[in-house]
């Protein structure tokens, strides 16, 4: 399922359509990416050579021509993040706006460290683009992936919230002394992808493969793997390395997620439970609780969300504000 080979190729001759459950993909630069060591003054002797750049004048055609393949073999309901930099990112969003594909969201990933610069802002972010190939009735997207719907952060937020913003502070890797690719995206951005946006033996694919790293993580996440590199000395070497993956090897490093609590989440509510929350909302803080922690214990006893409760008790606040009676409320 790995193929040294340019993806548009590859993809044509060896990928049927709507075949694929996820791709991921870290395109060439498109900014002279080949030379960046000697403009960075960056020591490269680890890394393996032969990196193929797209050139700027080529970069739109080039995209359009990929990423139609990849809306092409990705199956209705699966998922596409790209990765980018912010030059060619243009010619990016362009060639996505002329598929069928839909924006899910633009992420934003913060890094811990960017080239310095004197006479402008540092760079330190790349953009992560998720789109999804409708129709979007069986999407995938796991949204308890790495945490339970009630779980809290020291602050008292949730931390399912923070974990899905659109922004992810995530440090590249440093990897002294070993061989590697001109790039590389670290182990944990792959893992948070990969575990949101496929399931168990499903097929993740990479356009460009380069240090293989998204098809390593797939098959130690016990998902299936392919991809397309053209640089033969980056796939002669990692192809003998991925053979030393194991299927599911890196499952039990990953967090023992609790169930989910907010059972009742998303589900109508009935009149009946809203008299029910209403009185013994009124029950717990006529004892002196507060109001936050009044609808923190209802929340977890009607298996639903803290901001459902506190819309019907601060609908009543509003009822009693007026010149009406509570039954009325339900009327």
């Amino acid at each position: 399922m790995f193929y040294n080979l340019d993806c548009i190729e590859g993809a044509q001759k060896y990928l049927k359509s709507n075949s694929v459950n996820l791709i991921i993909c870290d395109p060439p630069y498109g900014i002279n990416g080949d030379k960046l060591d000697k403009h960075y003054n960056r020591d490269e002797s680890n890394v393996l050579d032969g990196y193929v750049e797209v050139s700027q004048k080529d970069y739109p055609e080039f995209s359009a021509r990929w990423i139609n393949e990849a809306a092409r073999v990705l199956r209705p309901g699966g998922s596409i993040y790209i990765v980018s930099g912010y030059s060619q990112l243009r010619h990016i969003l362009n060639a996505l706006a002329n598929t069928e594909l839909q924006e899910r969201n633009h992420i934003i990933w913060k890094y811990n460290f960017g080239v310095y610069t004197s006479k402008k802002f540092i760079s330190s972010h790349y953009h992560i683009l998720y789109y999804v190939k409708p129709p979007c009735n069986n999407l995938t997207f796991n949204t308890n992936a790495f945490f339970a719907d009630n779980e809290k952060s020291e602050n008292g937020g949730s931390m399912n919230y923070l974990d899905r913003e659109d922004v992810w502070i995530i440090n590249r890797e440093y990897k002294p002394g070993q061989i590697k690719n001109k790039n590389e995206l670290p182990k944990s951005l792959l893992t948070k992808m990969i575990l949101y946006s496929s399931n168990p033996n499903d097929m993740v694919c990479d356009f460009f493969l380069g240090s293989f790293s998204t098809a390593k993580i797939a098959i130690g996440l016990g998902r299936q793997a392919c991809g397309f590199e053209l640089n033969k000395n980056a796939f002669d070497y990692q192809i003998k390395e991925i053979e030393k993956i194991k299927s599911g090897e890196l499952l039990p490093e990953l967090r023992n997620v609790p169930e989910n609590k907010l059972f009742n989440k998303g589900k109508p509510l009935t009149q009946d439970e809203i008299k029910k929350i209403i009185t013994e909302f009124s029950q717990l803080t006529q004892k002196g609780i507060t109001k936050k922690m009044a609808c923190n214990s209802i929340s977890e006893k009607y298996g639903r969300g803290y901001w459902s409760i506190l819309n019907i008790v601060s609908s009543l606040d509003n009822l009693n504000r007026k010149p009406q009676t509570t039954s009325s409320f339900f009327d």
